[in-house]
């Protein structure tokens, strides 16, 4: 039975748990629900719906915290989400779920009225590429779970192009199901000054030294960043730069990647920043020498577009997602090749010693992150509610 509407288009922009989220999908709901607000205040009416994370078992004393804090993700995602959600599904005439790998909260919600936003398959791997990514038997389960929940969606928003050819390839989704929507980019990543957040970013890093040069990784520490490439990179930097330091934003090393640092002898050089507020993080942009980004996938790579606008010159891998995003922008490495990325960066910052030149980079730059808007994205995504409702 169709659902009766009312005047304003009723919108529900389901997002990660309020105690939970990562902070790119954080990015997206926030944004996304406060440019539907501001563009189309009459035409729709956009709720962000949050649940409480119920913490159980990480404070059962006896239970290793690790083995506890995954426990109590498994309960929330797959049962206290979908069972919170499941009183409201009447509320609403259009469910838009901002993280792809929360969907198996499709099999409690109208799927015929419901979008996904997908930013990448990683969710996926051990189903799509179980020879590449071997998971245990209960993390497939999980997996298939999610994707079955995700392959109901009315239409997937995809952020890139390069993320829906992947859908394609693999047949997930025939080609009008798909949408390519590039994510925004907050106005808050700006190469003017902002005084509070560049005395927070000097007090983190310490005053800039004329012969410093600073190398800036962003992101989590996930396989697919390949932080084991970042600190070969460094390390061989470092050998024609010894006053080279790394700045890591977006978590801590694995003990792993800290042992890896310790046996390049590099581990002094790095400095790891706590989580800091958008601002600091664009100061930081504005304060460093370079951007690494030495992925071995990604769906979109919002550090590009982030630093492009702050004016801090970017290296990244040779991937489909990162050259749409990056344009001519950015300069390119094949992944892992680390000798090429260490020529390449030297290269980059002698080039960018030249006022001139990195002037006119500059210009370059943030003209290119100029095009990367969420009021651009809320409208493309208004554009789809349409069509969903006239299915």
């Amino acid at each position: 039975m169709p659902v009766a509407r009312s005047k304003q288009l009723r919108v529900a922009v389901l997002c990660d748990f309020l105690e939970e989220g990562w902070p790119s999908m954080d990015v997206t709901g926030n944004m996304l629900h406060q440019s539907l607000a501001e563009i189309y205040p009459h035409q729709l009416s956009a709720d962000q719906l949050r649940p409480e994370f119920h913490w159980r078992l990480t404070r059962v004393p006896m239970l290793p915290r690790a083995l506890g804090r995954n426990a109590d993700r498994l309960l929330n995602r797959f049962f206290d989400y979908p069972r919170w959600l499941g009183t409201r599904t009447g509320d609403y005439d259009l469910f838009h779920l901002v993280d792809h790998s929360y969907s198996q909260l499709l099999h409690k919600l109208p799927a015929h009225r419901t979008i996904v936003t997908c930013h990448d398959l990683d969710t996926f791997r051990c189903l799509l590429e179980p020879e590449q990514e071997k998971r245990s038997a209960w993390f497939q389960a999980m997996a298939r779970r999610i994707l079955s929940g995700f392959q109901q969606a009315a239409h997937v928003i995809c952020n890139s192009a390069a993320t829906r050819d992947q859908l394609l390839h693999y047949r997930l989704f025939p080609p009008e199901r798909l949408s390519v929507i590039h994510v925004g980019l907050s106005p808050r990543f700006t190469s003017l000054p902002n005084p509070e957040a560049d005395a927070e970013a000097v007090r983190l890093l310490g005053p800039s030294v004329a012969s410093e040069v600073r190398l800036l990784s962003v992101g989590s520490t996930i396989p697919r960043k390949r932080i084991d490439i970042l600190l070969r990179v460094f390390a061989a930097i470092r050998q024609d730069l010894p006053a080279a330091r790394l700045i890591r934003v977006g978590g801590a090393f694995t003990e792993a990647q800290l042992q890896l640092a310790r046996d390049l002898k590099v581990e002094e050089s790095i400095a790891v920043l706590p989580f800091v507020t958008g601002d600091v993080l664009a100061s930081i942009y504005r304060q460093s020498t370079l951007l690494l980004q030495p992925s071995e996938s990604e769906g979109f790579g919002m550090p590009l577009t982030e630093a492009l606008a702050c004016g801090c010159p970017v290296l990244a891998s040779d991937l489909a997602s990162l050259r749409e995003v990056g344009g001519t922008a950015v300069s390119y490495c094949s992944v892992a090749d680390v000798d090429a990325w260490k020529r390449a960066a030297l290269q980059m910052v002698r080039k960018n010693a030249d006022r001139n030149a990195f002037e006119s980079w500059r210009r370059q730059a943030r003209e290119h992150a100029g095009h990367y808007s969420w009021a651009e994205n809320a409208r493309q995504t208004f554009d789809v509610y349409k069509k969903v409702l006239q299915q």
